[in-house]
């Protein structure tokens, strides 16, 4: 596997191939969620060959937005299955890489515990500080693309969201729930 071949080749697909009402869904969020990924599996013990997938899974989880929303991890999926055999990766690797994408469509049902790192390390921001610096990306998104009318209905859309949220792995259970709750709590208010 040559995963510094990958993250290039898909680095280079974002960045010209992204639609630019992706304000949310762009490369910055992309580079982000790997971060986060990198973190969760260093705390949960992950090393090696899984890193290599898992971070690789990171890279391409949304780089079906190229092409919609709608399917947007299949799309992800295929892609990676287009461009990861040139990177060195077996059959099996990229069928795992592909499990791991599907960790992340909502609701998310990871089927194992690099799924279940992936999909915590997408919605990681739900429990930082930073939540509603990057919120307001994905707001702006969704109305720029039609998907919501105002803040009351986005307001209402992030309670409930957060409310059903529930990360997988300890790692996450243990530093991000505390602030998502707290944000949470802040959405709440905004509401009454």
């Amino acid at each position: 596997m040559d995963y510094q071949r990958a993250q290039k080749v898909i680095l280079e697909i974002l960045e010209s191939d992204l639609p630019d009402y992706l304000v949310y869904h762009s490369v910055a969020h992309t580079k982000d969620v790997v971060e986060a990924a990198a973190r969760i599996a260093r705390t949960e013990g992950v090393e090696g060959d899984e890193l290599t997938l898992l971070l690789t899974a990171a890279w391409f989880h949304d780089s079906g937005y190229i092409f919609g929303a709608s399917g947007h991890e299949l799309m992800s999926c295929e892609i990676a299955a287009r461009y990861l055999p040139d990177c060195g990766y077996t059959p099996g690797q990229i069928a795992k890489v592909q499990e791991i994408i599907m960790a992340t469509r909502m609701p998310q049902t990871p089927k194992d515990h690099l799924g279940a790192i992936l999909a915590d390390a997408d919605l990681d921001y739900l429990g930082r500080d930073d939540f509603f610096t990057i919120d307001k990306y994905l707001y702006r998104e969704l109305k720029l693309t039609g998907q919501l009318s105002g803040e009351s209905e986005w307001n209402k859309m992030q309670k409930d969201f957060l409310e059903g949220h529930s990360y997988f792995t300890e790692t996450s259970k243990l530093r991000r729930r505390p602030q998502k709750l707290k944000n949470l709590q802040m959405i709440q208010s905004l509401i009454k």
